[in-house]
């Protein structure tokens, strides 16, 4: 079954590649959605796709790329409204 979520990754999660890791991870999963930086030094993003391979990817979130330290991570359960608005191809946003 297919679910969407959407993501906040606080601590040092920029300018040490968590961006390009957390796209790079969610298409090896072939998962879709978006990540980007925020002003106030998180990442954020959402993500769709099954449900056990999601799983998978907040696990990868919990922990990111070894340069990064996250501190807290917020998980959120998207309409399916919303789902159907994200990107089928992950993708980085400015």
């Amino acid at each position: 079954m297919s679910k969407a979520i959407s993501f906040t990754v606080s601590g040092r999660v920029q300018g040490v590649g968590f961006r390009y890791a957390t796209a790079h991870e969610a298409r090896s999963l072939r998962l879709g959605g978006w990540v980007k930086n925020e002003s106030d030094g998180s990442v954020a993003g959402a993500a769709t796709g099954p449900e056990d391979v999601l799983a998978k990817f907040v696990t990868f979130l919990k922990r990111g790329p070894s340069a990064a330290r996250v501190d807290d991570l917020n998980v959120q359960s998207l309409t399916e409204d919303a789902a159907q608005r994200l990107p089928e191809q992950f993708e980085i946003r400015k």
